[in-house]
């Protein structure tokens, strides 16, 4: 018997034979057949719609400008990102406003056992000599960029701030030493008082972080991951609806911490859902109780000197948060737009922004993506390089005296040189408007007039005078020549002195920033 095949001038078409019914369907059958049949065209429609709606979302995004914020650890990038926030979008900066408090608080709670950390290293006196680490002693060699060097030290095994052996307190004085006479039990007091404080650190780091520590990332470092704001409102909310009313007998989970019980007994304040968190509210009630004996070893003669001779090195947003102890430590504090800014946690990989901007009556669509600028996370920038529009590079040049948390060897001026040679150099990167930050310019003063000597720690800068204008024109050369000699597109550099915690001066650069980056994007997109 001959098979028939179905062959190009056949009448029949295959899929409907393949499905067509059974002749031996029955009426349920069909009725159950044409249901499906009604659902798959349902879902079929709804792709078809869901892909029309995404290809008009990719056609209206080929509109929208990235701009990338770049940088090491440190150096500004998340304090800009909350400026931008701040004027194109200050609800969101506003509905997030108390999980700053927890940030603040840990602030605190570190600088405090830094403090007690250093003093306890240098055994709670001060010999009135200058301390530097075998790094800073170390003379500098001829580097790629002159005003470096630090970067390729080799058989020196130094951290990056206090000396690893303090002196005896009852070795022998040097000359002119000035010992500064403080109560013997005056220090080992405030630690003891303090104790209970320190202790909370790892839970408000846990808190911020969610457990996770991400290797490679530097030593001690707490980092978040994007929306840790509503995680850590979240977190605390599960604990109070977790948390049992506890009898008079029955000790609460302050102790578990070593918090003192009478710490508990704060009234409640209505300021928002973050503050029944329990953890919280127990190091809002302990700093109340302690701001007096954090305030006297802010003030004590011998941390003041420590600070003086560059044996304790805190942080810059240390500074600002113990000078305002009291107001912080106060009953129903609320971090203001100052704290906020000041505030320092660092991010892990990327986060995303979205702006709706307008610029000159015409409103744009801005992403903006703040990065984790140590150097075990910069591999995560590559994928945002494709399409990107704009970048705002940004260096703290107060930091010539510092050295990376990741390799205390490493110079951070040094860092964020070779760091911006490589955005320059890079090939996706090569027609993307550029704009350069020499950010932390009011830190940069407060150095220069203390009298740190940049001469003592980049020796390429020699003889010139240790003033704020030749030292930032010094550092503005640098870059600029990194530019120069990765530019063959003859594209335009544009430079800011910054301190992005200025929130008028930085408004105003944001304004200037946003009018040439669009009108290099117009000028990209041939519509000009």
């Amino acid at each position: 018997m001959m098979i028939r095949t179905t062959s190009i001038r056949s009448q029949d078409d295959p899929l409907s034979l393949a499905l067509r019914p059974p002749p031996t369907e029955t009426e349920s059958d069909r009725h159950t057949r044409l249901q499906q049949e009604a659902e798959a065209r349902r879902i079929s429609e709804q792709i078809d719609e869901e892909l029309k709606a995404d290809r008009k979302k990719w056609e209206r995004s080929k509109g929208d400008v990235k701009l990338l914020l770049l940088g090491q650890a440190e150096s500004g990038k998340s304090t800009l990102q909350k400026q931008f926030q701040l004027m194109y979008s200050p609800a969101s900066l506003e509905s997030e406003r108390m999980s700053w408090r927890t940030v603040v608080y840990f602030n605190i709670v570190r600088s405090i056992k830094k403090i007690l950390a250093t003093l306890e290293v240098w055994d709670d006196i001060d010999d009135g000599t200058d301390s530097q680490s075998a790094v800073e002693r170390q003379e500098l060699g001829n580097d790629e960029f002159p005003v470096l060097g630090h970067s390729k030290l080799e058989n020196q095994d130094v951290g990056p701030s206090v000396t690893p052996t303090p002196p005896s307190p009852i070795a022998a004085q040097p000359p002119g030493a000035v010992c500064i006479p403080t109560k013997a039990s005056s220090i080992p007091e405030l630690r003891f008082r303090l104790r209970s404080l320190e202790r909370t650190e790892p839970h408000l780091a846990d808190r911020l972080s969610g457990g996770v520590f991400p290797v490679g990332s530097g030593k001690g470092e707490v980092f978040v991951r994007s929306g840790w704001q509503a995680r850590s409102i979240q977190k605390g909310q599960e604990l109070v609806g977790k948390r049992p009313r506890r009898s008079m007998n029955q000790p609460s989970d302050s102790a578990k911490v070593g918090i003192p019980a009478q710490a508990s007994d704060r009234p409640a304040t209505s300021l928002s859902t973050l503050d029944a968190d329990p953890l919280i509210e127990e190091v809002a009630s302990m700093l109340e109780q302690s701001q007096d004996d954090i305030r006297t070893l802010w003030e004590h003669p011998v941390v003041r000197s420590l600070i003086s001779n560059r044996k304790l090195k805190l942080d810059e947003w240390s500074e600002f948060f113990l000078n305002d102890i009291a107001r912080i430590s106060a009953r129903g504090y609320m971090p203001s737009t100052d704290d906020i800014l000041h505030a320092r946690i660092q991010t892990i990989g990327v986060t995303e922004h979205v702006f709706d901007v307008d610029v000159h009556g015409r409103t744009v669509t801005w992403h903006l993506y703040d990065v984790g600028g140590a150097r075990g996370q910069r591999h995560t920038w590559v994928p945002y390089f494709d399409d990107a529009n704009a970048i705002i590079f940004v260096s703290p040049i107060s930091a010539f005296d510092q050295y990376l948390e990741e390799d205390p060897r490493t110079n951070r001026i040094d860092d964020s040189l070779q760091l911006f040679t490589q955005i320059c150099s890079n090939k996706l990167l090569k027609s993307v408007h550029l704009v350069l930050f020499l950010n932390k310019t009011d830190i940069l003063r407060k150095k220069l007039e203390r009298g740190l000597r940049v001469a003592k720690y980049i020796l390429s800068y020699g003889e010139r005078p240790n003033e704020y204008d030749p030292v930032v024109n010094y550092f503005r050369a640098h870059f600029q020549q990194v530019h120069r000699r990765n530019n063959e597109n003859r594209r335009v550099l544009y430079v800011h002195l910054t301190n992005v915690t200025d929130t008028t001066a930085t408004h105003s650069i944001i304004a200037n920033v946003r009018d040439s980056i669009f009108r290099g994007y117009l000028k990209s997109a041939a519509l000009v």
